[in-house]
Parts: C-alpha cells; sequence; structure tokens
C-alpha cells in the first residue's frame, strides 16, 4: 500500500508565524523520507490561516534538491487558478528536475474567498474552465505539444520545453467530491482522491460510478483511490483521543469557516449544487453532528486502533492509497513530530504489506 504526508500550511489554531509554518512543513517533509513514507502531497491554498500554499509546484521544486528517492505530487494544482499553459510547463519541468518522482494532481477550488481575489475569474466558471484544462494539461505532457480550442483557454499548438519524457498516466490524480467531478476524473483517467470527511460507505455511490465510468472509458480496472486523513498517533489511549479530537475540532472549526460549508450560496453556483445539498443536510444535523461523522471518518489513537480503523476502510473500498496529515488543528511540531514517528514505526511497515 501506498502511504504519503499531505502538507496544508495552516497556522489555524496557533500563533506561529507564517515563516515557521514553512520551516516546521520542510522539517516534516524531509523527515518523512527518512521514515519511508511514498509520497510528499502539498496542497494550493491562498490567503487565510486555515492554508497558505499559493504554488505547490514551486515548493515542490524545492524538495526536488532536497530529496532523492520520495514522490513528489500535488494535492492539488488548483486548475482554475492556473492557466494550463504554465501548468504544463512547470509539471514538465518538476518532473525533469526530479527524476520521474512527480505525481499530478488537480482540483477545482471551493472557497469563495480564494476566488474573489482572482480577478476576472469567476466560481461558476470553474467547472468549464476545470474540465477544458485538464485533458489540455495531460495532453501536454504526453506528447510535448498543448493547444485548445476552448471557451477559456484557446491555444495555438505550442510545444513544451523542457520535453515532457515520461508518461503521466498511472501519475495523475483529481479530486472528486461531486457527481460531475467523478465523471471527469474517471474520464480522464486520473485516480480519485477523497478526503476523510464523512462516512466512507455514505461515499460508495460515487466511488462504484467512478469505477464504472473508468471502465468505460479505458476497458480496464480503476486504480485505487486516494483517501486523505488529519491522523494523531500516540501510546496511549486516553491521551491520543483526547488530543486527535482536540485538533481534529480546531480543523473542522478551519474547515468550515474557510468553505462556508453550511452556507446557502453553494445552490447558486453552477457546478456546485452538490455542494448546496450537503449544506442543506449539514445544517440540519449542526456542528457537532459533522464533527461526529468527521471524527469516525478518519484514523487516531494508538497504532493498533489506528490500524483497526484503516483495516475497516479497506473492507469497504478494496485497496487504496493513503495520504496522512500529521500537522493540523494548531498542534505543535513537536506533538506532531512525534505522532509521525510513531505511526511510521509501528503502522506504516504493516500498510506496506497490504496489496
Amino acid at each position: 500500500m501506498d502511504v504519503g504526508i499531505q502538507v496544508i500550511f495552516s497556522a489555524f489554531g496557533s500563533d506561529a508565524p507564517d515563516s515557521q509554518v514553512y520551516s516546521e512543513e520542510i522539517r516534516l517533509c524531509l523527515l518523512a523520507e527518512d521514515l519511508g513514507f511514498d509520497v510528499l502531497w502539498p496542497v494550493e491554498h491562498h490567503f487565510n490561516d486555515y492554508s497558505f500554499c499559493p504554488d505547490n509546484m514551486q515548493f515542490l521544486s524545492y524538495l526536488a534538491g532536497r530529496t532523492s528517492t520520495i514522490d513528489l505530487g500535488t494535492a492539488a494544482v488548483i486548475l482554475p487558478w492556473n492557466e494550463p499553459l504554465r501548468v504544463a510547463e512547470k509539471i514538465a519541468l518538476l518532473d525533469e528536475l526530479a527524476a520521474g518522482r512527480v505525481r499530478f494532481g488537480m482540483g477545482r477550488g471551493l472557497s469563495r474567498r480564494e476566488y474573489d481575489p482572482f480577478r476576472g475569474i469567476e466560481m461558476d466558471e470553474s467547472r468549464g474552465r476545470f474540465d477544458e484544462a485538464a485533458p489540455m494539461i495531460l495532453e501536454a505532457l504526453e506528447t510535448g505539444f498543448i493547444e485548445g480550442s476552448g471557451a477559456f483557454y484557446p491555444q495555438a499548438r505550442t510545444e513544451i520545453r523542457p520535453r515532457p519524457t515520461r508518461t503521466f498516466k498511472g501519475r495523475t490524480y483529481a479530486v472528486a467530491n461531486s457527481s460531475d467531478s467523478v465523471e471527469i476524473a474517471a474520464k480522464i483517467g486520473a485516480r480519485m482522491i477523497l478526503f476523510a470527511e464523512r462516512s466512507w460507505d455514505s461515499r460508495l455511490v460515487g466511488i462504484n460510478s467512478y469505477r464504472d465510468q473508468f471502465r468505460s472509458h479505458h476497458g480496464q480496472e480503476a486504480p485505487p483511490i486516494l483517501t486523505c486523513d488529519f491522523i494523531y498517533c500516540d501510546e496511549n489511549a486516553d491521551r491520543g483521543e483526547e488530543l486527535a479530537e482536540q485538533y481534529l475540532g480546531t480543523y473542522l472549526a478551519s474547515l468550515l469557516d474557510h468553505y462556508e460549508l453550511m452556507g446557502d450560496h453553494f445552490s447558486d453556483l453552477v457546478g456546485y449544487e452538490g455542494y448546496g445539498k450537503n449544506a442543506e443536510m449539514m445544517r440540519a444535523i449542526g456542528e457537532s453532528g459533522f464533527l461526529k461523522g468527521f471524527k469516525a471518518a478518519n484514523a487516531y489513537g494508538t497504532p493498533d486502533q489506528i490500524l483497526g480503523v484503516l483495516e475497516s476502510r479497506k473492507k469497504v473500498l478494496g485497496s487504496f492509497e493513503q495520504s496522512t496529515s500529521f500537522r493540523f488543528g494548531g498542534i505543535s511540531y513537536e506533538h506532531a513530530e512525534k505522532s509521525m514517528r510513531l505511526f511510521a514505526k509501528e503502522v506504516l511497515p504493516v500498510l506496506h504489506s497490504w496489496d
């Protein structure tokens, strides 16, 4: 089983300056390679304590020179905020610098607080922009040429330099929380990325739809999905539960604030109708109800407890890849590193043994 770490660059819940957030995330990234993790997954987010990494491709370029074996993945490049030509160039360059260690993850963005400052990019255009940009970029990474004739990105045929020298088939990922995102992920052959925010049984409709559509488009079974967790690992069960619930609760507060997940604005946005229905459900169950489901979806506690949760997930999902965040919700660097080291010692070898 493939296990990476998710790097979220958050200051929410702490008084750490931005420079400290980055120095701590870099320390954890370098430690991840030493401890045997498979991939680093930095996010792209802007403007807010919730998360701030305006260019994860640039961040990974730095890590390409500081690491030698661990893979480097974008989780994700938000395509509506980035010109397809520039994304193709940057990913091709990054893969050259990293000698083929890049995994390319894409998303379309969910926060209007991030969309608003990007002048000329409307949030209700995100579906059209993503669906137009993603195939252009993937075609460029396979052929070395990018072109497009769509409404958002008309692009004369242009060569990408440095020329891509390795296929990205099998190294492409896409966040797929809504039915239309599931559809495009399957169509372009991307692995499905899902965040641990509610029960995995409730996600099976979308996952099975993805698998069916992937099989229809490509004549083969879909690859394992990538699940993203927020984990606190501790030798003591009571302490692990207490601290995990504290950090998960703080992180969830930042999530609800940043994305306005209970807001009524999604229903009026093209391409976000599904989030509007989810918001109605969340308003009905309230923040405490959502927190209960959020905690149940994530794995935390002792190594044995974490393995038990992930074993149960495997029974529901089948084989999957794992991306684990150890620094979130105001957790101190010392606690994050201790949790990560224990996970690497007791949990990671078992996960690596899974088919």
